[in-house]
């Protein structure tokens, strides 16, 4: 029989989890703090989702419908929820705010309203500081820089609750020899401090988990909501005495609210256990009693192991090692990494549900309203200063004209993909019924270059983006003229390349640096200066070509085999047409791409099917011409080209 061996825990690090309270209806109260003290719900289509506790003392809940809510409660105060980008926007500043705190940048986001932040290197640091002869007077330092920069605490008691409940703090003598639980007191020090801070300087409260996985402290912290913290105390491990706490608190939980096992998975489970399929029409109701599956019921059965599980769960779509990745879980064991700060997201996501969604010109709108709030977004989390100011005027002050600008800004990240996600609803059965259906269908395609147009309006975007790109996408997931009806729309952008820039915005290709590299990448082009050559101003050259111009003329020929340097970065071809800027660019371009195609949308491979994929750069189709000189570029260069016009 297969081993049920357990597997081996690895508690050296610290992990705070944030979960923020009531969030939706928090974003309100911190606009106006009044409403925290009354009955108040945040109203998305005809149910609250969400509501303060003052509302939850007096009988709402979430996924209530209004209806029904001002009866129980007849003076809640409702405020409708339907823009989410308040509520991204309040998520984003909090997350930043967290970061702010953190030394190794590793503060991963879930959602609008969680974070996790690793705090290992702090408690660790802070760990040699202690006076193991004067625990209860000790001192955090929250800055490597700053040693005055910090707070006081006592390193003998924990901040907040423990589970077990039954946990006292032990004898200091203990708690030195005790190295985990010093750690954790430490992080639980922390954590209420940055809680305290998150409240007094923003206004919002939040619950919070501490231990050593992101598992046990996401799970943990619902244990005191809200305003509350709680710490899973050692020992984690089971020894000869019995389960460890870790155990013993995952054994309580049901398979369904375990993270990582989604509903698919906690549904093979639950079948597996009951040995019958759950019947979510009636809540999983039998006999009158919710049925229950916990992680206990799952652990126990003497037939479950790892390669069991993996049998049981693996199918299209599923992870190699599926199995063992839920053993794990089964024991409250999870070791993936919190996420290391990035300056953007890795997708951004808008969508709607629908009551009823099946006719063409519904879609047409949707897919237009989503759009816009997508390419805003875009605009919202992509963008960032390009610390170059741009001539943007004359203005005559009465003596002499002064030059007024405007600062430019640059896309941090170009996404490369564009996702349409729909969710149809099940055809009606002869009894009139419908199953209820969860699945969601897909289909990407890339992100067309002229969504990076910052002179065109939003409005008009995103018109064009229905109109070229989202209505074929649409019709590929739903060939048939008529008879769907849909109950969700989501429209993503994902798959980001970092621009080049700031080490500190972006993690991409360094503009700056591929610039002062072109000597040595036009060296090996030999530049003759002909006397019947007309040397072409360097207005009319891009940034680019603009260096090549300034190391000698352009020769007025054609390139052949024998005069291309034996570079393999470089593509040789039999014909090559006259020289001009325009095509020097694009032999500099070709000459500097390193093969690892990371600047996204800002390049296009181009594959005919049935060839092998070429590591070849192409400049896109969608060019703009110049007011000044009238050249024609592509949209991302655009920008840099005009500063040549630019008076110095």
């Amino acid at each position: 029989m297969e081993t049920r061996k357990v597997p081996p825990r690895k508690d050296g690090r610290i992990i705070i989890h944030f979960d923020y309270d009531c969030f939706y209806a928090a974003v309100f109260e911190a606009k106006n703090p009044s409403l925290k003290s009354l009955p108040f719900a945040v109203q998305q289509k005809q149910i609250i989702v969400t509501c303060n506790y003052e509302a939850r003392r007096r009988g709402l809940h979430k996924l209530q419908l209004i209806r029904e809510a001002r009866k129980v409660c007849p003076d809640v105060i409702i405020e409708l929820g339907e823009d989410i980008s308040r509520f991204r926007d309040a998520s984003k500043e909090l997350y930043k705010f967290i970061r702010a705190y953190s030394w190794n940048g590793k503060v991963e986001r879930l959602g609008f309203d969680e974070v996790w932040m690793d705090v290992t290197d702090m408690v660790d640091y802070n760990m040699q500081l202690l006076n193991p002869h004067n625990l209860a007077q000790s001192f955090f330092q929250t800055s490597q820089d700053d040693p005055m920069s910090g707070f006081n605490f006592d390193a003998t008691a924990l901040a907040g609750h423990p589970y077990p409940v039954e946990y006292t703090s032990q004898q200091q003598d203990l708690v030195v020899q005790d190295r985990l639980t010093l750690r954790l007191h430490l992080g639980s020090h922390l954590a209420l401090y940055i809680r305290h801070a998150l409240e007094q300087q923003k206004g919002y409260t939040s619950t919070v988990g501490i231990s050593t996985s992101k598992l046990l402290s996401k799970l943990v912290g619902n244990l005191n909501k809200p305003k509350g913290q709680t710490t899973v105390m050692p020992p984690l491990a089971a020894s000869d005495h019995g389960l460890g706490n870790a155990q013993l608190f995952m054994d309580t939980h049901g398979i369904g609210k375990v993270p990582g096992i989604g509903y698919k998975l906690a549904t093979l489970l639950r079948s597996y256990i009951t040995q019958r399929p759950p019947d979510y029409e009636t809540d999983l109701v039998y006999g009158g009693k919710p049925e229950i599956v916990s992680v206990a019921n799952v652990r126990n059965r003497s037939s479950v192991n790892p390669a069991m599980l993996e049998k049981l769960l693996d199918g299209p779509g599923s992870p190699h090692g599926i199995g063992y990745k839920i053993w794990c879980l089964l024991h409250g064991i999870d070791d993936t990494e919190v996420a290391q700060a990035k300056p953007v997201p890795s997708q951004i996501s808008i969508e709607d549900s629908y009551i009823r969604l099946d006719t063409m010109p519904e879609v047409l709108r949707e897919l237009t309203t989503l759009a816009r709030s997508l390419l805003a977004r875009m605009r919202i989390d992509l963008l960032a200063e390009d610390g170059v100011d741009e001539p943007a005027g004359v203005e005559d002050g009465g003596h002499e004209a002064t030059i007024t600008t405007s600062t430019l800004k640059k896309w941090l990240a170009h996404p490369k993909t564009l996702r349409l996600t729909t969710r149809p609803r099940q055809p009606l059965q002869p009894d009139g019924t419908r199953v209820r259906s969860f699945k969601r269908i897909s289909h990407s395609s890339p992100v067309p270059n002229f969504v990076f147009i910052l002179t065109e309006s939003i409005d008009i975007l995103a018109e064009k983006l229905v109109r070229e790109t989202l209505v074929s996408m649409f019709h590929k997931l739903h060939p048939e003229k008529s008879g769907w009806n849909l109950s969700l729309v989501n429209l993503a952008v994902t798959n980001m390349a970092e621009t080049g820039g700031d080490s500190k915005t972006a993690r991409g290709r360094d503009i700056g640096s591929m610039l002062r590299r072109q000597d040595d990448v036009l060296r090996d082009f030999k530049v003759i200066e002909e006397d019947d050559v007309e040397e072409v101003p360097p207005s009319r050259l891009t940034g680019l070509a603009h260096r090549a111009h300034e190391n000698g003329r352009v020769r007025d020929r054609s390139m052949r085999k024998d005069d291309v340097p034996k570079d393999p970065n470089i593509k040789v071809v039999d014909e090559v047409e006259e020289a001009t800027p325009t095509n020097v660019v694009e032999i500099i371009n070709d000459g500097e791409h390193d093969g690892g195609g990371t600047n996204g949308s800002m390049w296009q491979d181009e594959q005919e099917d049935g060839e092998e994929e070429e590591e070849e750069i192409r400049f896109d189709s969608d060019l703009q011409s110049c007011v000044d000189c009238g050249m024609q570029l592509p949209t991302f260069a655009m920008i840099a080209h005009r500063r040549f016009h630019a008076p110095s």
